[in-house]
């Protein structure tokens, strides 16, 4: 098993990408002040721009939803990823080669430290060179195909459609041009072994590009064209350090925001499906490679809709949840029946909230986009019903309801279904609803079958694969792990404020910030969630150690330690914070305004000292012990004192 990264390795990513340029792929940013951008947030849906970077912290924050954090956090985010796969990637970016513990190597087994960006490389250059050959006149038969299936070139060009041209060594000779070795070729997947040497996987074939959540490509799927070609229909990328089918989804990379926005996925059977459900709207479609949608696509999934959840969400197992819906679709035939039983084993993943679209009359979105147009194909997603009552009426459906025999032999096959249903509010219904199917007005009947049922499956314990659906299965650092956050104080609170601008520009602009700062006593910061953060600043090492952190490292070197040094509840304030507009940002006038509010907070220490002595000089008696009420009186006049030097007259 691989080793982590290294710690100093994770740092001098955070240091090396800039943050503006990963969120301005995804986001379009303007500039708001000096030093900050803002744009509208990738995570929810707003007309004004609550969205703010500010790249010499290495943050961001969106003031409307709440998300916020470092440039590795946003790729997690927006991705989809897990944390190990978010840093390979932004060093792959930067043309990093990351050192782990342990002696280990990548998180991707078989995977040579280096060789992953040679690999992704021969597969964009191959993707270029299978786009450019569409337009040649060898290509006919294939842009053909994608006419009579109403895909225009724009739609090509769109999902990076292309043409395998035909013969043994064309991409070969490219490739090899472009100076890649015959070693990375046969890594890759892009070339076959035969026994005069090594030769094109793909000829004459029309290709499509299978991408990573990240946009970039790891595989192509390609569909015969020519009778002469005696392969298979469709061949796809095997498995490579790269492609791993159970782990990648074709039109996740064009998918992934909208997913992220709708909280849906619909995952359909094809290429040219993904494409007749984009151009008719349903901008959430993906499809498998070749496989059947398993564990693996479902963690992928949970990734891009998972949230913190609700009541309406999807219920995980373990008792978590997360937002949205699965819509699976399936031809209205007896393999598509098939297939929709089979997702069933999988959806204890999602629970309630999957749901199955299937076409009555067997065409798939592809033909129905074709034979009905788009709004058909939004139609039958929007017809979709629950996998679970999907699953028990095509149980009864194989039994004879007419007669006595029937109904009873049904109720005894759909009985298992109904107690593999693990949500304990969902499985009444569910019996309710399987007894007026049957025609059966003794619930109670129906509740005792499943009951039986359900100590029968528990005697003959676990299926296969049942422990990872119950929640039992290793832990996926890729998994979704709700975020505690501590509120903010109320902004309309003055002394709150006053704390707030002065934490705000100590993690902002610290090499600004008098060294009273860290004179303030421990408890400074009247509210809770600021007196966290003070004490976060504080642990990493104060004002006097940040401008020694600033000159190595930066400000977002800064924000990272004191990040480190807080709870997990007080680290998204701390990025709020350090990401919040400042009223003050021009350069020259920023000094003055740092050092104001900072002396506005050791201000109201001052006077809430000064309130202290003079009620607990108050509180002495007549009898009172001559020497503690003088030492009291000379504690207040030296605070007067030093307020007096922090207010002008």
């Amino acid at each position: 098993m691989a080793g982590r990264i290294l710690r100093e390795d994770v740092e001098a990513v955070r240091e090396r990408v800039r943050i503006e340029e990963v969120v301005g792929a995804h986001v379009a940013l303007r500039p708001a002040g000096v030093g900050s951008l803002k744009g509208l947030c990738p995570f929810h849906d707003e007309r004004s721009p609550s969205f703010h970077v500010r790249p010499q912290v290495g943050r961001y924050h969106c003031f409307g939803c709440g998300e916020g954090g470092d440039v590795i956090a946003f790729v997690q985010k927006v991705d989809g990823l897990g944390f190990t796969d978010a840093v390979e990637y932004l060093a792959s970016r930067a043309g990093m080669q990351l050192r782990y513990e342990e002696g280990g190597g990548p998180s991707r087994p078989g995977e040579e430290p280096g060789r992953r960006r040679r690999l992704l490389d021969a597969h964009r250059i191959s993707e270029e060179f299978f786009r450019e050959q569409l337009v040649t006149p060898q290509a006919a038969a294939a842009r053909a195909f994608l006419a009579e299936r109403g895909f225009d070139r724009s739609a090509a060009e769109d999902f990076g459609v292309g043409f395998a041209p035909q013969g043994w060594d064309a991409l070969l000779r490219h490739l090899r041009g472009r100076g890649f070795t015959e070693a990375e070729l046969t890594a890759s997947g892009l070339v076959s072994q035969g026994q005069r040497g090594i030769y094109d996987r793909f000829r004459g074939r029309l290709v499509w590009p299978i991408r990573e959540v990240t946009g970039e490509t790891v595989g192509f799927g390609a569909r015969r064209l020519f009778e002469d070609d005696n392969g298979p229909k469709y061949l796809n990328t095997p498995e490579t350090p790269l492609y791993r089918k159970s782990h990648v989804l074709y039109g996740i990379d064009l998918a992934k925001r909208e997913i992220a926005r709708e909280k849906q996925v619909v995952v359909v059977e094809g290429y040219t499906d993904v494409m007749a459900m984009h151009l008719s709207g349903v901008r959430t479609a993906v499809a498998t490679c070749g496989t059947a949608f398993g564990p693996d696509h479902a963690r992928i999934v949970r990734r891009l809709v998972g949230d913190s959840g609700g009541a309406s969400g999807v219920q995980l197992a373990g008792g978590s949840s997360v937002g949205g819906e699965i819509v699976f679709t399936f031809d209205g035939d007896a393999a598509g029946q098939k297939a929709a039983l089979r997702a069933f084993g999988e959806d204890q993943a999602f629970s309630a909230q999957t749901f199955v679209a299937v076409e009555p009359s067997g065409m798939d979105p592809c033909e129905l986009r074709q034979e009905r147009g788009p709004d058909a194909v939004s139609a039958l997603v929007a017809s979709r019903q629950p996998l679970f009552e999907f699953v028990i009426r095509s149980t009864l459906a194989a039994h004879d309801l007419t007669t006595a025999e029937g109904r009873v032999g049904a109720l005894r096959a759909a009985a298992p279904v109904v107690a593999g249903i693990r949500d304990s509010a969902l499985r009444p219904e569910y019996e309710r609803l399987l007894a007026g199917w049957l025609g059966m007005d003794d619930v109670s009947g129906v509740r005792r079958t499943v009951a039986d049922a359900s100590r029968r499956v528990a005697r003959a314990g676990s299926r296969p694969g049942e422990a990872r659906r119950a929640g039992h299965a290793p832990a996926d650092d890729a998994t979704p792990v709700p975020v505690v956050r501590m509120a903010a104080p109320d902004r309309r609170d003055p002394v709150a404020q006053v704390e707030r601008t002065a934490l705000e520009v100590v993690l902002q602009h610290p090499t600004l910030v008098p060294p009273e700062f860290d004179a303030l006593a421990p408890d400074a910061c009247t509210a809770p969630a600021y007196r966290a953060v003070h004490e976060a600043v504080r642990a990493a090492g104060g004002i006097v150690t940040a401008t020694d952190v600033v000159a190595r490292g930066g400000e977002s070197a800064w924000v990272g330690a004191v990040v480190d040094a807080a709870a997990e509840p007080v680290r998204a304030l701390l990025t709020e914070l350090s990401v919040a507009p400042l009223p003050e940002d021009r350069p020259d006038a920023l000094p003055a305004y740092v050092r104001g509010v900072v002396m506005r907070l050791v201000d109201v220490g001052l006077t809430r000292r000064v309130a202290d002595v003079r009620g607990r000089l108050q509180r002495l008696g007549a009898d009172a012990d001559a020497a503690e009420q003088r030492a009291l009186l000379g504690e207040l006049l030296e605070l007067e004192a030093q307020r007096r030097t922090l207010r002008p007259a």
